[in-house]
């Protein structure tokens, strides 16, 4: 008797047709329960962690969440699919065989017409950051590159546990580079209102909680601490400077209200401590 192999992912019964290509798919979506994901620890990059089940073994939930036309690799975060611009289409479109061999090149041997895995998930993130590119400022592009582009990081990092030697925590440490650029430019733009934040609802930066506005600006300051420029001693002060009146800003609000997420707060107080270490040396 054939025993059934466990599933993690269906195929939805709801057929999309691609707004670039026009081709019709249907996404492949994680399944929920029974006892898949087995949550662990949260990172100070506020990624959470999942221990391997003894049914399902690793579980990536990560894996599933960019929407990708099979046929022309346009993607997207899931409810941004049809948000594309008519005026982008053409563009895309001319874009597709550079954007598929780009991604290939980073991401050997993707094929979205197969089961998500590690490799195509994280290409799926890659390429929301790059098409990212053509969406209107009322879809809030520019922090939804920086979470792909974390999210993208973090699948790297799973992949060089299963591939060591084949530089994929290279690519990690790249990719959390393009989310530190894309976190504060999105700050900047939220700044001088040239891309309100209004239009997100959920800040992530992972799938099982939303950190909020707090938490993006949080997240601002640590990428800028972990992986901001250090060629220009002056500048680096000055931008952790910065990050640390973040840090205490969140800080402050947190001492006066309970909705605080704990984990955000605990992990603002060590990022904070750190910076402030940084900075003494500089002065010293």
């Amino acid at each position: 008797m054939d025993v059934e192999e466990p599933k993690v992912s269906y195929i939805s019964k709801d057929e999309l047709i691609c707004p670039v290509c026009e081709v019709p798919f249907h996404r492949e979506e994680l399944l929920s329960g029974s006892g898949r994901l087995i949550a662990g620890t949260i990172t100070d990059e506020l990624h959470r962690l999942y221990e391997p089940s003894v049914r399902y073994g690793d579980v990536y939930p990560l894996v599933y969440q960019a929407t990708v036309c099979p046929e022309c690799w346009f993607a997207s975060m899931d409810k941004d699919f049809f948000l594309l611009p008519v005026q982008a289409r053409d563009v895309l479109m001319w874009d597709k065989e550079e954007r598929i061999a780009q991604t290939s090149l980073i991401f050997p041997g993707v094929n979205f017409h197969e089961n998500r895995g590690l490799i195509s998930g994280a290409a799926s993130l890659y390429l929301v950051t790059r098409c990212y590119d053509y969406f209107s400022k009322e879809t809030v592009p520019t922090i939804k590159q920086g979470i792909a582009s974390l999210r993208t990081a973090w699948l790297c990092e799973d992949l060089h546990v299963k591939n060591p030697g084949e530089h994929y925590d290279w690519l990690a440490v790249l990719f959390k580079k393009k989310a530190q650029f894309f976190y504060a430019e999105a700050v900047d733009r939220e700044q001088n209102g040239t891309e309100p934040l209004s239009g997100i609802k959920n800040f992530g930066p992972d799938t099982d909680k939303n950190y909020g506005y707090d938490g993006m600006l949080y997240l601002s300051a640590l990428l800028k601490f972990k992986y901001g420029s250090r060629e220009s001693p002056k500048w680096r002060k000055t931008y952790l400077g910065e990050s640390k009146r973040i840090i205490a800003r969140i800080f402050g609000l947190g001492k006066s209200s309970k909705n605080k997420p704990g984990p955000l707060l605990e992990h603002a107080r060590n990022i904070y401590n750190a910076i402030s270490k940084e900075l003494n040396e500089f002065d010293e």
